[in-house]
């Protein structure tokens, strides 16, 4: 039977958004709708009976039949034998592709705002020359290290040891890219049809990853305003749906932006040891904090069976596409046989740039979280100028803007402003079990002379989504000239 989100937790949704001229059963729908669509009550969990409803909202029973009526011919529950009322997501139309944005190759001078990766930091050239001297040492061998080089183990290792999970270079493994790293430890994790925990919105390729790996994926809705992971919310989603695993973004969380308290990663951390579940923790954003404030500890030292995945790819550069594992000494045997699975190791040039990188590593990042930082602040003075309806809390770290749209679709967004030369990620690739349809993500990465062109093009588009005037066009259309296929990141 499909999980049962407690009246009290459905009334304390929609009780902020009763208040209002019309009819109640309308605005009471109106309300469930929108929590549907915002992700908060996630698709396939059963929402409490009319009867139970009626005392936590103030209603009358025959006012929330009437509400759920509406909703079935809306098309937002669905009504089965022995389960109740199940929230279900009507299809958008192109929002969602396998968790993929596809679109059509872009012309010169255009925007992609689909890629969360800024351009190459000051000093990566130094560091392959650096890398290109230390080569030398490296080629009487057969340069296979499925393991990572000794000395890139050793300097990750030293980087979670000092962020308060004690390390040591015999629980790294070096991969090809964080989503690699997450692949991994997936297949060692699960087998087919096992449930896995996924917050939602979340990373849209590791959805896919997921799936590929024949995951049943259960949605851990997070606030998308508020920052919360609603750890009692959660609690009940793990005993009811039995996952054996979850994957997380505690760090600067993508795409919202969220930073999850130490605090938080107690309770959180409770809740996974008391019930068995192994956290695959991806903490690719975790060196962005653009405050300069301090980071809790890593998740994994509230959870000694957690797997830790970590990338270049955020901190320094995509182009690297190195990532590691932290793994726990009992699980190590059998992470390192998945990881076999893939490849025989990644190119030893490219990690002996990134141990001088991170030799580096205080000045280069805070040089770049400046970097980012003044195109975060710039992206955002020209929203709230030309956009002031777009809601967007501002984000501690990260890469992206998360933004609720007034009204209207971000799917037709995505389709209207690919007239202006500009490429979204719609929010529907982002919901890990549907809805999210009136989000869109906006990064902050691209050259200051391209960031101050996306909202006045933007603006263009939006007025286009509200004249009606998208067109229907697809995010998802061929690629033209044989190009390769776009992916989120």
């Amino acid at each position: 039977m499909p999980a049962l989100a407690p009246a009290s937790r459905v009334a304390d949704l929609v009780l902020p958004a009763l208040a209002g001229d019309g009819p109640a059963y309308a605005r009471l729908a109106e309300a469930l709708r929108r929590t549907i669509v915002d992700g908060r009550l996630p698709q396939g969990v059963r929402l409490p009976s009319e009867r139970d409803l009626t005392g936590p909202v103030g209603l009358s029973r025959t006012t929330v039949t009437r509400a759920y009526a509406e909703l079935r011919t809306q098309g937002y529950l669905a009504t089965r034998r022995g389960s109740g009322s199940v929230v279900q997501v009507p299809r958008v139309p192109g929002g969602r592709v396998d968790h993929l944005l596809t679109p059509a190759a872009l012309d010169e001078g255009a925007l992609d705002l689909t890629i969360t990766a800024p351009g190459a930091p000051a000093g990566i050239a130094d560091a392959y020359a650096r890398a290109a001297e230390d080569l030398g040492a490296y080629l009487c061998g057969t340069g296979y290290y499925p393991s990572g080089l000794p000395v890139l183990r050793e300097r990750i290792a030293d980087r979670f040891t000092t962020r308060g999970l004690a390390t040591t270079p015999d629980q790294v493994l070096v991969t090809p890219g964080a989503l690699a790293a997450v692949a991994i430890a997936l297949r060692a994790l699960i087998q087919r049809r096992d449930r896995v925990l996924v917050e939602t919105p979340t990373y849209p390729n590791a959805i896919a990853t997921l799936e590929g790996a024949g995951a049943r994926i259960v949605p851990h809705p997070i606030d998308h305003v508020d920052h919360d992971w609603e750890v009692d919310a959660l609690a009940r989603t793990v005993q009811q749906s039995g996952v054996r695993a979850a994957y997380l973004i505690p760090d600067f969380h993508n795409p919202t932006g969220a930073l999850m308290s130490s605090a938080q990663r107690g309770d959180v951390g409770r809740v996974l040891r008391r019930h068995g579940v192994v956290p695959v923790v991806d903490e690719s954003p975790a060196e962005l904090a653009l405050e300069g404030q301090p980071m809790p500890e890593p998740l994994g030292a509230h959870v000694p069976d957690a797997v830790t995945a970590g990338s270049a790819s955020k901190s320094f550069w995509g182009g690297l596409r190195v990532g590691w594992l932290r793994v726990p000494r009992s699980r190590m045997e059998e992470m390192a046989a998945s990881r076999l699975r893939l490849d025989l190791g990644v190119p030893v040039l490219e990690q002996l740039v990134l141990v001088h990188l991170l030799d580096r590593a205080d000045d280069i990042l805070l040089e770049h979280r400046a970097r980012l930082r003044e195109r975060r602040d710039s992206l955002l003075l020209a929203l709230r100028a030309h956009l002031p309806d777009w809601q967007v809390r501002v984000p501690a770290g990260g890469m992206s803007l998360w933004c609720r749209l007034p009204e209207g679709s971000s799917t037709a967004l995505a389709a209207a402003a690919r007239h202006y030369d500009v490429a979204l990620a719609a929010g529907p690739n982002f919901a890990a079990a549907g809805g999210l349809d009136g989000w869109i993500r906006l990064p902050f990465v691209l050259p200051p002379e391209q960031l101050e062109q996306v909202v006045p093009r933007l603006v263009l588009a939006w007025e286009d989504v509200l004249a009606g005037r998208s067109g229907g066009g697809r995010v998802d259309a061929p690629d033209r000239g044989g190009r390769q296929r776009r992916i989120i990141a």
